[in-house]
């Protein structure tokens, strides 16, 4: 992982079932030089163990390097809200939050669900 905030989601092990072949478009999208994967989640996480597999699997089949995926596991306190690395800083609410930067810029946000994959989200909102 890059920086020192980033640890290690289990969930984000690549799903070994997930077919590269079907998302050919989100794979190479994904694969663009340059971007930089920010990942909350937490292995507690029933939406997390959910999509992020997937996901997981995408960034393999993408080839983007490790040090441009980075992990930040979260806990869940009494009230609901979410704590963890640098969950205050980009504004983390719910989970999976998937950020996606490009020279330290924001330019896509996965939040919890949506009716498509991580991934196919993801790559339709970097195409726009």
């Amino acid at each position: 992982m890059a920086d020192a905030e980033s640890g290690t989601l289990e969930t984000m092990r690549a799903n070994p079932a997930w077919d590269a072949e079907s998302y050919a478009d989100a794979v190479e999208t994904l694969s663009e030089e340059g971007l930089d994967f920010r990942i909350w989640g937490g292995d507690w996480c029933s939406d997390c163990r959910n999509q992020l597999p997937d996901f997981g699997a995408a960034l393999d089949a993408a080839e983007v390097p490790e040090e441009n995926i980075h992990h930040y596991p979260v806990e869940k306190e009494e009230d609901g809200s979410k704590t963890g690395p640098l969950v205050e800083e980009y504004g983390i609410e719910l989970i999976p939050t998937v950020v996606v930067e490009r020279e330290g810029d924001e330019v896509a946000r996965f939040v919890e669900e949506e009716p498509v994959s991580v991934a196919v989200y993801l790559a339709d909102e970097l195409r726009r």
